[in-house]
Parts: structure tokens; C-alpha cells; sequence
């Protein structure tokens, strides 16, 4: 029974490889540091029950065990007695996978099997336990399942493969899993799902929105998960998912890391990571702590949302800066939305499915200049060739004017944007750029260029962020300027009242490399 009193060191389960950015293992170190979000006195409390809805390698549950086994003991002070108690009565998980499952079990019961001898709980009846695995199915509905929205042509497979269709979310009812009322909902839920598409990671499907949707449905008295930051900001389908976090008074704490090493070492996920408590009983402002990369943790208690966007303004010492520039027209009314010509980003790659485009490499009469880019992320490089301009069917009248192109995709922690293209009349781009303009002469271009090269610019548009993605919504902080005439930062400071404190913090967090 030591195995439930005492610490390991070390401890395997701080040990084992992420399998995927949407299967991570969360060390114990961050379990805990997670279970110290919640009131001290359900340690003692042989009522309460526990629910791991995304069970993986069982360490949540293993680390609540050991708290209510120190917290119980001078209730129940014989130790069998006190440990089958909590393993029958009190924690409870869902596996997402066969595998993990037993994982789990080890983890928790000691056995892969909770009935076996070797189990530390000798009233289960069965090999699952409280630790259960069904195998579950999607749910197609015009090729895609209706519950998490999985592509039937990529995950509708054969029994050799997972198809990645968990229990808790595959269901109108997860309270008739298990059929209780659960105090605590805790757990590290599968992040994201490809699409099929073999395209970036952002535009993967999220996962974690609808795992922390369904417990909250459950009314816990508390929940709380660690899942990626990039809800504050972006993500593909989450509007409705961070305006009901912003809007939620009940998150009581909220822990956001910048940099997802300090929470999984090792790994990196763009926009980092974070963890929350949500209070059922609670309504009010948000104990905030905030962990920018390379810089001590930042506390402040405020609301999540905010009068001048629909995100999360991450750190605090932002807040005056947008307050002070967000007062006029933003930068994001002269720039495209995605596939500003209607042009696919796989141009250059696979140029056999777009015939109709013709594509060249040297300049024909009728044909206009294209910028893309040839290989896939971290090799692919830009490149120009030239396609038939009848055969733009987007935005046709901007083809005549002065343009600059900026990279839709680049490193979530770069403040410097990649180097913009100065595009002339006759040249246009696939979906790998956004276009800002058009203009109408180069004057005006160049004009805006310089503007792009202040650290004014850059920081804004780096806040507007947090994601590798650059869409139309992430120049919301960056105003406009009247571009007839160049600009400069000290114009821009002076321009909108910064003081020497918050031009000081500007610049410091302009990397000399930059």
C-alpha cells in the first residue's frame, strides 16, 4: 500500500513521450499544480467524486489519490479500507483508447486489470473498474461526424486503425456514462484532429472546445483542463467557443503559458498553453496569471473580455496601448481576407489541377505575374510564374494596382513579419499571401511599407495574433494612416499619446535579431 502513501522519484509517468500534438501526456508536476487550484477541503471529503473525462496515463487520478488518501486517513484510518473506498467510490475516468486505458489502470490501481490480485483495490468485480473503455463510433451526417466533425473519407476506417471518436463527446447524454453527479471534472483532453488536408496544424479541427463544453454540461462543481491558449485569439471554428469563455464569469483562475515548454518540455504548440478553474458557484472577475516567455509570471484579476476586440488581451501591459490606438479605422479594412484572387496555395506544387490557369514560367502576352510558393512548410520557397489574367475570377480591379503581399502563415513567436512583397500592376498571388491595398501609385505603397517596418506595426500586429495564422481579424489593433506620406515611430508614439513607460515596452520586445 506504499504505492498510494508515498512519492516515486522518479516518476515514470514524468517520463513518457508525447505521442501527437492532439494526444499529450501531462507531467505530474502540472497535475498538481492544477489540483492546487481547488479547495483544500475536498481532500477530506469522502463524498466527493472525481471524473478524468480524456483519461490517458491515469495521472490525474493517481495524484487525487494520493490527496484523499492523506486527507481520509484520520477518517478511515485502516488503510484497504480507506484506499477501496476511494477507487470504488470516488474517481472515475473514460479512456480514449484501449491502450491508455490499461495505462490508467496500471497507473491508478496498480493492475491493468482492476479485479486482479495484484490490484490495490480489492472490491472490483470486473476488469475496467471505474477506468472504462468503450469503443465508440462517429456519427456521419454529410460526410462528417456530427458530434466532433471528423471527415468520413479520413476517419471512417476499418477496426485495425483508431478513429479517434472519444465516448465523453460522441453523445447527447454523458451523464448516462456513468449516471452520478461529479464534484470535479479535471483532465488534459485531445487538442485537435486533422482534417485531411496535410495542411498546417491551424487548420486542424479543435478538439479540447468540445470536451470542456460537454463538462460543463454536466454541472460539476468544478472543472478544469489544460488545453492550447490559442482560443483567446484564433483558431479555426472557435468565435462562439472564446466568446462564451470571455463571457463566462464562473472561470475563476486562469493560467496562460506563452511558451508551451514550461508546461510540456519538449513540445511546442503554437499560441501555448493554458489551464483554468471553473467555479460553478462562482461570478466574478478572473485571477489571471499570465507567463510570457522569457519574463516572470504577471497576476492580475480582471474580466476576460474587453471593450476594444473579441480576444483575450493576454498581458495586461497592452491594455493602455490598445486602448489608446484602437479609437479610429484599423489597418484590417485595406487588407483581403484569405485567397484574395482565388488562387490555391498548392499552385506551384501541383499546377496539373489548375489547367485552367495555365501556369508559366516565363511571361506571356495576356498572362499576369503570380507570387506562391513551391514545397511544403518549413522547405517551401517563394517563387513567381505568370497565369492567364482572364482566368482571375477574384478581385480582378485590383490587378492594376500597386499591392503589397504579406505571408498568411509564419511563426507564431516572431514579432517581425516575414519580408513583404511589393507588388506591381500585372502581379497578383495564390493563398499564401493576404494582400494590404490596393493603391493607387507606388508613392502610396511605399508609404505603407515603411509603415510595416515600424516597431509601432509590428508589436500590434504581433498582439493581434497569438497563432501562426495571419487572417484580416489579426490587424484589429493596427490603426491606418493616411499614406501620403512616410511614418516613422516617433510620429506614431507621439501621434497617440504613449508614454516613455509604454514606448519603453514597445521596444523591449523588439528582438535585436529583429
Amino acid at each position: 500500500m506504499n504505492t498510494l502513501t508515498n512519492n516515486y522519484n522518479p516518476d515514470v509517468l514524468s517520463c513518457l513521450a508525447n505521442l501527437s500534438n492532439d494526444e499529450v501526456f501531462t507531467p505530474p508536476a502540472i497535475v498538481n499544480k492544477m489540483l492546487d487550484m481547488l479547495p483544500a477541503e475536498l481532500w477530506s471529503n469522502k463524498e466527493a467524486k472525481f471524473l478524468d473525462p480524456v483519461s490517458k496515463t491515469g495521472v490525474f487520478l493517481r495524484e487525487i489519490a494520493k490527496r484523499l488518501m492523506a486527507g481520509l486517513a484520520d477518517e478511515m484510518p485502516d488503510v484497504q479500507q480507506r484506499a477501496n473506498h476511494i477507487f470504488k467510490n470516488q474517481l472515475y475516468g473514460i479512456a480514449i483508447t484501449e491502450l491508455t486505458s490499461m495505462l490508467s489502470r496500471r497507473s491508478l490501481y496498480c493492475s491493468k486489470h482492476a479485479n486482479s490480485q495484484y490490484s490495490v483495490c480489492t472490491e472490483f468485480d470486473n476488469n475496467q473498474g471505474n477506468i472504462i473503455f468503450n469503443p465508440t463510433n462517429h456519427e456521419w451526417q454529410s460526410g462528417r461526424c456530427r458530434f466532433c466533425g471528423a471527415s468520413e473519407s479520413v476517419y471512417s476506417r476499418g477496426d485495425e486503425m483508431e478513429t479517434h471518436a472519444y465516448q465523453f463527446i460522441h453523445t447527447l447524454n454523458p451523464n448516462e456514462i456513468f449516471n452520478m453527479k461529479f464534484d470535479v471534472i479535471i483532465g488534459n483532453p485531445p487538442y485537435q484532429l486533422s482534417d485531411g488536408s496535410g495542411a498546417s496544424t491551424d487548420a486542424a479541427i479543435p478538439m479540447y472546445n468540445k470536451f470542456i463544453n460537454q463538462a460543463i454540461a454536466l454541472n460539476p462543481n468544478y472543472l478544469t483542463m489544460i488545453v492550447p491558449s490559442k482560443w483567446m485569439v484564433g483558431g479555426r471554428g472557435l468565435q462562439q467557443f472564446r466568446e462564451q469563455m470571455i463571457s463566462d464569469k464562473r472561470i475563476r483562475i486562469l493560467c496562460d503559458f506563452e511558451d508551451s515548454n514550461e508546461c510540456f518540455p519538449g513540445l511546442h504548440i503554437d499560441g501555448g498553453v493554458c489551464y483554468f478553474l471553473w467555479d460553478k458557484n462562482y461570478n466574478g472577475n478572473v485571477k489571471y496569471v499570465y507567463n510570457p516567455i522569457n519574463g516572470l509570471p504577471i497576476t492580475t484579476i480582471r474580466p476576460l473580455k474587453n471593450p476594444y476586440s473579441n480576444i483575450v488581451i493576454r498581458d495586461y501591459r497592452r491594455q493602455s496601448i490598445i486602448e489608446k490606438v484602437t479609437k479610429g479605422k484599423s489597418l484590417s479594412e485595406i487588407v483581403s481576407p484569405r485567397k484574395p484572387f482565388n488562387v490555391n496555395t498548392d499552385l506551384f506544387n501541383a499546377p496539373n489541377r489548375y489547367p485552367e490557369l495555365d501556369l508559366k514560367n516565363v511571361e506571356s502576352e495576356g498572362y499576369v505575374k503570380i507570387w506562391g510558393v513551391k514545397g511544403l512548410k518549413g522547405g517551401a520557397k517563394r517563387l513567381a510564374g505568370f497565369v492567364k489574367r482572364n482566368s482571375i475570377s477574384k478581385n480582378q480591379e485590383w490587378i492594376s494596382k500597386y499591392k503589397l503581399f504579406i505571408s498568411k502563415a509564419y511563426s507564431s513567436d516572431a514579432i517581425t513579419p516575414p519580408k513583404l512583397i511589393e507588388a506591381g500592376p500585372d502581379e497578383i498571388c495564390t493563398e499564401t499571401f493576404l494582400v494590404i491595398g490596393p493603391f493607387e501609385n507606388k508613392e502610396n505603397q511605399q508609404n505603407c511599407l515603411q509603415y510595416t517596418e515600424t516597431n509601432f506595426f509590428k508589436i500590434l500586429l504581433y498582439w493581434g495574433r497569438g497563432t501562426m495564422q495571419v487572417s484580416q481579424e489579426v490587424f484589429r489593433f493596427v490603426p491606418i494612416q493616411d499614406f501620403s506620406k512616410p511614418w516613422t515611430d516617433e510620429e506614431l508614439y507621439a501621434k497617440y499619446g504613449l508614454t516613455d513607460e509604454e514606448i519603453k515596452f514597445i521596444e523591449s520586445m523588439i528582438r535585436p535579431m529583429e
